[in-house]
């Protein structure tokens, strides 16, 4: 966010609830919880991979993709993948990630991809006339071997256009251009429900970096 417009909003956390407490955008918010060695482990079972990021940070730092294998737990941080046996293990390279911070567990979306890269999508609201409008859409391709699309992470802006064309099928395609409902209601619902919660947000909401459109044949909204 530009100096002068407002401040950042870095809570994750409360971002998540203040999205979960519209009913038009909740289905669409992946299973998230606070970090617990109890939330851990129910959420592996259900799902079988989930990511787990700081609730304050930005630039895809900290963040870690963990899946259950037949060996155990694969940990995937940036480029480097290593496998635990046991939960225990799992939970002690956790540990030494987190470095006491407070983290944030949501389920893996799979995400559509482009050549083996993972891509999704950032919207841009902006205040006008004291309407908030949707100002772009952008795609954001993740560097060759990584998981997270942030651009300081070697990931490439694309156009959503060609982004959308490049990664899925035209039936999906035809299924979001036809459907972006979910888009708009954030657009007018988070940044009041943001205000309740946080005080004025200024004229510019930025969404790059907090919520994505995660589009693998059906739309979901992952915060990354």
């Amino acid at each position: 966010m530009q100096a002068g417009t407002g401040r950042t909003l870095a809570n994750k956390w409360a971002k998540t609830a203040a999205l979960k407490s519209h009913p038009g955008i909740a289905p669409h918010i992946p299973h998230t919880r606070l970090f617990t060695e109890a939330n851990l482990r129910r959420m592996l079972a259900q799902y079988g991979s989930v990511v787990v990021k700081p609730q304050r940070g930005t630039g895809g730092l900290g963040v870690a993709k963990i899946a259950r294998s037949g060996r155990g737990y694969t940990v995937t941080v940036g480029a480097s993948k290593r496998t635990y046996r046991s939960f225990a293990g799992l939970l002690r390279a956790l540990r030494r990630l987190r470095r006491g911070r407070r983290y944030l567990i949501q389920r893996c979306i799979p995400l559509a991809t482009i050549g083996g890269r993972p891509i999704d999508y950032r919207v841009k609201i902006v205040k006008e006339g004291g309407a908030w409008k949707i100002r772009a859409i952008v795609g954001r391709l993740a560097r060759k071997g990584l998981f997270v699309t942030n651009l300081c992470r070697g990931g490439t802006q694309l156009p959503a256009s060609v982004g959308i064309s490049r990664s899925l099928s035209a039936d999906a395609v035809a299924y979001v251009h036809g459907d972006g409902r979910a888009g708009t209601a954030v657009s007018r619902h988070r940044p009041a429900r943001l205000r309740l919660r946080t005080g004025p947000v200024g004229q510019n909401l930025d969404l790059r970096s907090e919520y994505a459109a995660a589009l693998s044949g059906r739309r979901r909204l992952g915060n990354i």
